[in-house]
């Protein structure tokens, strides 16, 4: 689906929901003054083309006792790249994983309690034989984070 078939109302659904996704359709339909039933399907063909991934929250890592963030950079062999990835994946301080251009092929965020899980976890990373290299970088101070861009869609 392309952004030139989406119009206002289906940009205003987007943008509301950024927000705050428990809101009901009722709620929505009030603020963009148009009937539940409109919402509702709008709200539908958005999820089926796929515009709409899913509805989530968004945690507070630190509360959870999560203080130290790291991002990793990874040189890999080649042909097991996506074998690399699709294993760190697996792995549960692991919160991204991207496919990246230069002189590194992966890049991870993690997020761990210490500096002791977080050497572990450096630690069993690397005995993948297809782990060529790696520059791993403690985050002192997340400066934004967000889940989606904060910018109003549609607007030109």
């Amino acid at each position: 689906m392309s952004s030139d078939s989406l119009d206002d109302i289906d940009y205003a659904i987007i943008n509301i929901l950024k927000n705050d996704s428990r809101l009901s359709i009722r709620e929505i339909s009030k603020m963009i003054n148009r009937s539940p039933s409109t919402i509702s399907e709008r709200i539908r063909k958005l999820e089926n083309r796929g515009v709409i991934k899913r509805y989530t929250i968004t945690i507070d890592h630190g509360r959870l006792g999560y203080k130290l963030n790291a991002i990793t950079l990874l040189q890999v062999d080649g042909a097991h790249i996506e074998d690399v990835e699709k294993m760190l994946m697996t792995e549960p301080n692991v919160r991204a994983v991207y496919d990246i251009t230069g002189e590194y092929d992966v890049a991870i965020i993690t997020t761990f309690r210490d500096s002791e899980e977080l050497d572990r976890f450096i630690k069993k990373m690397l005995k993948n034989p297809y782990i060529k290299r790696s520059v791993t970088n403690i985050i002192l101070r997340i400066v934004k984070e967000s889940p989606t861009l904060d910018k109003n869609y549609g607007e030109k």
